[in-house]
């Protein structure tokens, strides 16, 4: 039997099981260190690979493991340019607006978090 306190609003040990799966789920689309940066930067249009990882400061190398992943979870589209040299161009999908709460939420809890992070720390042993 599941202790139900440990679940987030599921009554039935099976709920609990399957809410636990759907959180793994979304940490495993969205989670790490760049996924909702490079969603939040897409937001203002498309962005060329280039643009996207000196802006972001990522190498190329995880830039491009990180956009296959986002782009094979159907959150961005590539487009190749028919230009010399070859460029990329990214661009969020509408499927990606989906998780526009899910960004706001973190957003908010960030900027809560890092306030309680200066509050402790200015009030912590050694503050004046």
């Amino acid at each position: 039997m599941v202790n139900k306190k440990r679940c987030l609003t599921p009554a039935t040990d099976d709920e609990c099981r399957r809410a636990r799966l759907s959180l793994q789920d979304t940490l495993d689309v969205v989670g790490g260190k760049w996924k909702l940066v490079l969603i939040s930067m897409l937001r203002g249009g498309k962005l060329k690979f280039r643009e996207l990882s000196r802006e972001a400061g990522i190498s190329p190398r995880i830039l491009s493991k990180e956009l296959k992943e986002m782009e094979m979870n159907g959150l961005v589209t590539r487009t190749v340019l028919n230009t010399k040299p070859i460029m990329v161009e990214y661009e969020l999908t509408p499927y990606s607006n989906t998780l526009s709460e899910v960004i706001i939420a973190m957003h908010e809890w960030g900027k809560m978090h890092r306030q309680k992070m200066i509050e402790q720390k200015s009030t912590g042993p050694g503050s004046l």
